[in-house]
This record gives structure tokens, C-alpha cells and sequence, in this order.
């Protein structure tokens, strides 16, 4: 355990919890709330919230609204935009508050935030005024840190209610009509109740190339992978079409995203076979993942995403890619102050297949490269676009799972 840590569990959690909150009013005057001043929408759930907060402001961009994002991609004012290296999607509350007096004072029209439960837990999203919330969906997710399901359902609704609160009128939620903590949300107290559902969405499809959903009458097509693709285009559309953007506008925006960094992101370096990073660390969003390529041969590389935590899905997302990928590589991910050939083995203990265990990541990459097949679909998951692999006592390895995979099939196109 590291000091940090060991300093943690000595302080009672009502006194955490009372800081954290103090900080983010704190927060919130120093900068004067500058979230009042702007369109705020945020996105929330356990699953393709950096996806639709992506999707929100590329549609927001196209009707001509001047933008500001944080999300666990990227950080953007206007025109200014870097990639998030914090490890965090929902920065803490100075950091916060002064990005948005920031788009405040630079004219911005609109923010969109990526809300987690972790960050509502230590009240980041307080003095954070809110017009519009997106729920995408909600599975089990760190129950140990949260210590229940039902307090990790909690932590996220704190959103919510974040919503209710606010003062702005009109609110708006969002929420997938599929998912059932979804009538929890569409519960709240706002003005308007926006269900969505991609069984109202009919013509639709979707396969490993992308596909299209119907949108009052306009095909909306997308240009990336999976049903999970079509759902959260789904969920930016209804939210932009709310607030008055057309559909043609909608429309038009999604259909020019041909990549976000990180989910279901192909990495294209002239190879007769398709090479993809993204960040599924859960057994929902693997199996969509694996589901998006159901019709080509995998080679898949995995870990399990958070040495220390929900340990419990480890031989689950093991036993979903035995039954979906053609070979499985098993890797080191983040394996913190945890063994990681002990949380390897646990990946493994859900497959009856014996898997090939390559604990350095590269190694990894590079094995799984030279396995395949041309079609095939190489599908490395877990890291998505974080900046590092996180060791024992804090220490970090710096790390881009989309770089070094674009090295290594370099590599092994010139060693052809």
C-alpha cells in the first residue's frame, strides 16, 4: 500500500467526503461559477460516455457553436485541444473550474463533460451547473472502491440529482430507454424526458465497417464499428436535436467522425489485416467489441484493467474472449501494487482454452501480429488512450497503446 494511501484509510470517510466537497464550492466562487454562463451538457454511465461526449460536441461544432470538452481523451478550449494525461475523465474541481472561466472568458458557447461516479463521489461535479445530462447505460464497475453495486449506481445518480438542482431552465435528461436504471433518471424532475432506444431508430444496421440508424426519417450513417457505435450516435442526436440543431446538421457531423482515439480505433500502417485499440475493460463493453467483429477471425490481447479492484470480473471477461476470439493473448494492463502474472492467471482461470501469456505488453502486440492472418481483426483492449501503465508505489511507465502498436506493425511489415 502506498503512503498516499495508507494516510487515506486512517481518516474517517464523512471527513473525506466533507473536504471534497468544501473544495468544490471553493472551486466554484474563486471562479466565479462560470458554468452558469454557458451551455453545459454532460455524459454519464458506465459505458461510451468519451465516445458521446465526443459525438455532442462534433455536432455542436458543426450547428457553430464555439466548444470546450473534457474528457478522458482530451482536453479543449475553442480550437486548443490536448490529450488528457491525468488518468482522470473528470479532472478535480480548481482544474475544473478554471478551464471553464477560461471558455467563459474566450466566448465559448457550450462545455461537454464526461461525469464519472468516482468524480461525483468526491463531489467534482458540484458547482458545476448543469442545462442537459446523457445516460448511456450503467453495469457493475468498481465495486470494491464503491463497496456495493448499489453504491456504485448511487455515486453515479449524484449527476442526477446534480441535474435536478440546477437552476437553468430548460434541463434535459437523456437516457437509454434499454438500459433499466434508466427510468431512475427520466424520473428527475426536469422539464424535458428524452428517452432514446436504437429499436426506434429502424432501418438500422451496424458491422465491423460501421453503419446507419434512421433518425426522425434522415439515415444517419457512422462511420465506426458496432451497434454500441450506432447507440451512442443515438444519444448525441437526441440531445443536439433537442436543443434545436436539425437533423441534416446532426446528420452531417456524425458522419464525418471516422475515428475517436481510443474506442474501436484502427490503427492503419499498410497491413492486409485490421488492427484495433480500444479501451473495453468491462465484460459488457468486450463482448460489444467482440460482437462488432463477430464476422471476421480474432487475435485478441487483453489484461484486466485496475491491479486492486473488481476482481471479480477477471475470470468473466477471460471466459468472453475464449468464446468469441480465435486466439488470446493475456498481458500485462495496470496492475498497481497487484502481482501482475496473478491477475494474468485469474483472466485465464475463465477460459478453457490454455492462453498465450506474454506479460510485456509489446511482446504482446508484437506476437499477436505475427499470428495473424490477412481479414483477420488483431483487437487490443483495456488501454485505450491512457498515458501510461501503472505500477507498484505510484510508479508510471509511460504509454500509447495506438503508438506502439503502429511501431510494431512497422516493424513487422519490413521484416515481411
Amino acid at each position: 500500500m502506498s503512503l498516499k494511501s495508507r494516510i487515506r484509510s486512517l481518516i474517517p470517510d464523512p471527513l473525506i467526503s466533507a473536504y471534497h466537497f468544501a473544495l468544490a464550492e471553493i472551486a466554484a466562487f474563486a471562479y466565479h461559477y462560470p458554468s452558469r454562463g454557458m451551455l453545459i451538457v454532460a455524459v454519464t454511465g458506465t459505458k461510451g460516455k468519451s465516445s458521446v461526449t465526443e459525438m455532442v460536441n462534433a455536432i455542436l461544432e458543426e450547428a457553430h457553436y464555439q466548444t470546450a470538452l473534457v474528457n478522458s481523451i482530451r482536453i479543449k478550449v475553442g480550437d486548443e485541444s490536448t490529450p488528457n494525461t491525468m488518468r482522470m475523465s473528470m479532472p478535480g474541481r480548481f482544474f475544473l473550474q478554471r478551464l471553464m472561466r477560461r471558455a467563459f472568458r474566450e466566448e465559448c458557447d457550450a462545455i461537454v463533460l464526461e461525469m464519472t461516479s468516482e468524480g461525483a463521489r468526491q463531489h467534482r461535479h458540484r458547482g458545476v451547473v448543469l442545462d442537459a445530462l446523457i445516460f448511456t447505460n450503467l453495469s457493475p464497475e468498481h465495486i470494491e472502491s464503491h463497496g456495493s453495486l448499489q453504491a456504485y449506481k448511487d455515486a453515479k445518480f449524484e449527476i442526477g440529482k446534480a441535474l435536478a438542482r440546477s437552476k437553468k431552465r430548460t434541463r434535459y435528461i437523456v437516457a437509454n430507454a434499454d438500459d433499466e436504471e434508466s427510468s431512475r433518471y427520466l424520473a428527475l424532475p426536469v422539464e424535458r424526458k428524452l428517452p432514446f432506444s436504437l429499436k426506434n431508430a429502424a432501418p438500422y444496421y451496424a458491422d465491423e465497417h460501421g453503419g446507419y440508424f434512421t433518425f426522425e426519417d434522415e439515415r444517419v450513417d457512422v462511420q465506426l464499428p458496432g451497434e454500441f457505435s450506432l447507440k451512442n450516435a443515438l444519444a448525441a442526436a437526441t440531445l443536439a436535436r433537442a436543443i434545436g440543431i436539425d437533423v441534416k446538421t446532426i446528420a452531417r457531423a456524425i458522419g464525418k467522425i471516422s475515428h475517436i482515439p481510443g474506442r474501436a480505433e484502427k490503427i492503419e500502417a499498410g497491413q492486409n489485416f485490421t488492427v484495433v485499440v480500444d479501451y473495453a475493460h468491462t465484460p459488457d463493453s468486450l463482448t460489444a467489441l467482440y460482437e462488432a467483429y463477430k464476422n471476421v477471425r480474432k487475435v485478441c490481447v487483453m489484461g484486466a484493467t485496475g491491479g486492486g479492484r473488481d476482481k471479480w470480473k477477471r475470470p468473466a471477461m477471460g471466459g468472453i474472449a475464449d468464446s468469441y476470439c480465435d486466439e488470446v493473448v493475456l498481458t500485462n494492463e495496470d496492475p498497481y501494487d497487484e502481482d501482475p502474472r496473478t491477475i494474468v492467471y485469474e483472466l485465464a482461470s475463465g477460459m478453457k482454452r490454455t492462453p498465450t501469456i506474454i506479460m510485456d505488453r509489446r511482446e504482446a502486440i508484437r506476437h499477436a501480429l505475427t499470428i495473424a492472418k490477412a481479414g483477420d481483426a488483431i483487437l487490443i483492449t483495456g488501454k485505450g488512450t491512457d498515458p501510461n501503465i501503472a505500477g507498484p508505489n505510484g510508479t508510471k511507465q509511460a504509454w500509447s497503446d495506438a503508438k506502439v502498436t503502429r511501431e510494431e506493425i512497422e516493424r513487422y511489415l519490413k521484416a515481411l
